[in-house]
């Protein structure tokens, strides 16, 4: 039976800043044909430790090796196999987006014109390609930033807050792009945002990083499934004031929010029944009352321990 070896491998990779120590013997495998979400608080080391992986920063202990290359003693082989973008893509303004494309193409051997059409047509941008690039919106440099990363087929692809300037279409065809070049073409991907009812959708499996530190990695299914636990119900209801009234003196703690038409309170399994009679002997019509899935946030916000900025 053929193992499978990650595309991209972190073995107790640290770097300081001064005497702060900012990514802390992080270790991370990822694995061709995946989207691996980067998740953190604002400060957590995302952002230092990609720029790790795309030669940005140096490290000050540890390893990466690409496809398995160390990126120290191989680095050129290595760098070959790679390609990302960290916060904006760098391009030349005055240039259209066609001719950056066939400037960074040089850097590459192989890419043809062809391969150019094809990444432009895969991000949405063939009506614009001839326009300057310093007429572009950010979601447009966006675009073209990620049809540049992949220009040279990657094994491994690294994206820091790709959504940054999209709306909400523009969004969801990036999830599209990113899960078929994982899928379809064997790409490992390894994407950070803040988005994260989006990372959700888009990836097979999350890292969460916080301190410095890797505090967890597992494929969304079971992250989510932890969270669940939480045991979040909604009781959808005509008269949410009354329904809060009754259940605010035995279940103060566990109502969590009131809306319009639902409340939503924090109870186990067996408080179930409880919470029904009283409300029946309250006469409070009652319209569903089920439990919520639990989301990546959920996820996340018990992992940190909440209450922390992710942008």
């Amino acid at each position: 039976m053929s193992t499978v070896n990650p595309a991209l491998s972190l073995m107790n990779v640290s770097k300081s800043f001064g005497k702060k120590r900012v990514v802390d013997r992080v270790s991370l495998d990822v694995m061709p044909g995946e989207v691996l979400g980067f998740l953190g608080p604002n400060g957590a080391g995302k952002t230092t430790t990609i720029k790790m992986i795309l030669g940005f920063l140096s490290l000050d202990e540890g390893k990466i090796t690409i496809a398995g290359y160390d990126y120290r003693k191989e680095y050129e082989k290595a760098m070959s196999l790679l390609g990302g973008i960290v916060e904006n893509p760098e391009m030349y303004k005055d240039l259209s987006g066609q001719l950056n494309l066939e400037l960074y193409a040089r850097l590459h051997p192989g890419v043809t014109k062809e391969r150019i059409r094809e990444v432009v047509e895969m991000v949405g941008m063939q009506e614009r390609i001839g326009e300057r690039v310093g007429k572009y919106s950010l979601g447009m440099k966006q675009r073209i930033g990620l049809a540049q990363a992949i220009l040279h087929k990657p094994r491994i692809l690294i994206l820091d807050e790709p959504t940054n300037g999209l709306d909400p279409a523009g969004i969801h065809e990036l999830r599209d792009i990113l899960k078929r070049l994982a899928h379809e073409e064997g790409v490992a991907v390894m994407v950070s945002s803040h988005l994260l009812s989006e990372m959700q959708l888009m990836c097979d499996r999350v890292a969460i990083i916080q301190g410095g530190k890797i505090l967890d990695v597992k494929p969304i299914g079971q992250l989510t499934a932890m969270a669940d636990g939480r045991s979040v119900f909604r009781i959808l209801t005509p008269s949410p004031d009354a329904a809060f009234r009754a259940l605010t003196e035995p279940f103060q703690a566990a109502v969590l929010s009131k809306e319009n038409d639902h409340i939503d309170l924090e109870i186990t399994a067996d408080d179930v029944t409880t919470v029904l009679s009283i409300l029946l002997r309250e006469t409070v019509t009652i319209y569903g009352f089920f439990k919520l899935e639990a989301s990546l946030e959920d996820a996340f916000l018990q992992l940190t321990g909440g209450g922390i900025d992710i942008a």
